[in-house]
């Protein structure tokens, strides 16, 4: 597959997220040619209109205001108006955007969108004060230190949120339509860990993606081989991949995690007006996850690239979808560099699954609908069995011990145990080793 292209498929309006980077640097793009757009030049008496709401600004507004400020305005208004993800980034907006590919920022940690004049939550971040704090995806964002947020632009709260680490910040949101409540969070340097993995039991592994970095298809690989190692170097009985709260990141990560969990196929393809915004990737041979039974966990938060990923497993029959209805963001951004510093953030392109399906505004629909639901251990009737006790005696056919649930779990903490979409999707792994003959 061609790694040359990285547009960028943010979840919500650039890395504006507080502190997160959805929105990663692209290369440039060239501009699409006169010719395709079928359009004539602005007409000259629109040009004449525009100088002179200039010049009556100039002239009758109560401060003064310079060429620059009304110049600056006016191409924010232009990229503002087209859709919630493109936007004019100025030079500090466009070098926070090209450090973000690198895992490591300051701020809260939150991947943020714009809805009805309020910021909203897509995702927290895993291990950032914003998940930690319990900030949920589509917390409005109402007010930031006491500074209502309606009628600000996202870079101007994004600004606000922003800070030095250690320092603290006060947001008010709204939950579900219910009453304003304050959270007052301290400002961190960000270093996310974009792959975690572990062994849930034996033969069933645990890979948890948080958004896609441009070293995340690389991560992948070297989580499965662990995986593998952790298991005596014996092929997995199953895999759950964790997409939630996912809110996406690179186009090319997204692709490479892909193709390590297909063989062949079309894994996504994009369509715009630029010249090399129509692209398609296309599986390698190698499949680093040996074919596994896999089960892929996503919800409301589960975004751009994470949608990409999802989409094309669930076409290609390769894994089981868990959870809820993901986010739905179906565009591709390109951040097109200009010469004084600035870029433009613009939506270039659509992304279709494989079958050819576009999921903007409609998201990604799991196979297996499971509503998010906290497991508690109080309601674990087990209690003690025979091989519990001290001193009980050995089983008279020669078979080893089995303490009940409850002991072993005593003995360690997994995460399956409080997470019931996880639990979940481990059972469905287990029956279809059992009915596979694993």
């Amino acid at each position: 597959m061609s790694h040359r292209f990285r547009p960028t498929c943010l979840a919500l309006a650039l890395g504006l997220l507080l502190g997160a980077p959805a929105l990663h640097a692209a290369e440039p793009a060239p501009a699409p040619a006169a010719a395709a757009s079928g359009k004539a030049p602005l007409p000259l008496d629109d040009l004449r209109t525009f100088a002179e709401v200039m010049d009556r600004i100039k002239a009758a507004y109560v401060e003064p205001v310079s060429d620059k400020t009304l110049l600056e305005n006016a191409i924010k208004g232009m990229l503002s108006n087209l859709d919630p993800h493109s936007a004019y980034l100025e030079p500090e907006a466009f070098a926070e955007l090209q450090e973000s590919t690198s895992g490591e920022f300051g701020g809260l940690g939150i991947e943020v969108g714009m809805e009805d004049g309020f910021v909203k939550v897509v995702s927290p971040i895993d291990d950032t004060p914003a998940s930690k704090a319990g900030i949920q995806p589509g917390d409005l964002i109402v007010k930031i230190d006491g500074q209502p947020t309606k009628g600000l632009s996202m870079m101007e709260a994004v600004d606000k949120m922003r800070g030095k680490a250690g320092s603290k910040i006060e947001l008010t949101l709204v939950r579900d339509g219910g009453r304003p409540f304050d959270l007052t969070l301290t400002r961190a340097v960000i270093k996310v860990r974009s792959v975690k993995s572990q062994m849930l039991e034996d033969g069933y592994g645990y890979l948890r993606i948080s958004q896609f970095q441009v070293n995340t298809g690389e991560e992948v690989g070297k989580a499965l081989t662990k995986l593998r190692q952790d298991n005596g170097n014996k092929k997995l009985r199953g895999l759950v991949m964790d997409l939630r709260n996912n809110p996406g990141g690179v186009l090319q990560a997204a692709v490479e995690v892909t193709d390590h969990f297909l063989k062949s196929g079309l894994i996504v393809y994009t369509e715009g007006r630029l010249a090399n915004s129509e692209l398609r990737f296309n599986a390698d041979p190698a499949d680093a996850s040996e074919g596994v039974p896999l089960v892929v966990l996503i919800n409301g938060g589960s975004a751009s690239a994470s949608e990409i990923v999802a989409g094309a497993l669930q076409d290609h029959k390769r894994a089981v979808l868990m959870g809820t209805d993901s986010f739905g963001k179906g565009s591709v951004q390109t951040v097109l560099p200009l010469n004084n510093d600035r870029a433009l953030k613009l939506t270039t392109a659509l992304y279709f699954t494989p079958n050819g399906r576009s999921i903007q505004a409609q998201g990604i629909i799991p196979d297996i609908e499971v509503a998010r639901a906290k497991l508690t251990r109080e309601q674990d009737s087990e209690g003690i069995k025979e091989a519990d006790l001290q001193g009980h005696l050995g089983n008279g056919n020669g078979g080893a011990d089995r303490p009940s649930k409850a002991a072993q779990a005593a003995r360690t903490e997994r995460p399956q145990d409080d997470d019931y979409q996880l639990s979940q999707a481990l059972n469905l792994l287990k029956g279809l080793s059992v009915t596979r003959g694993n």
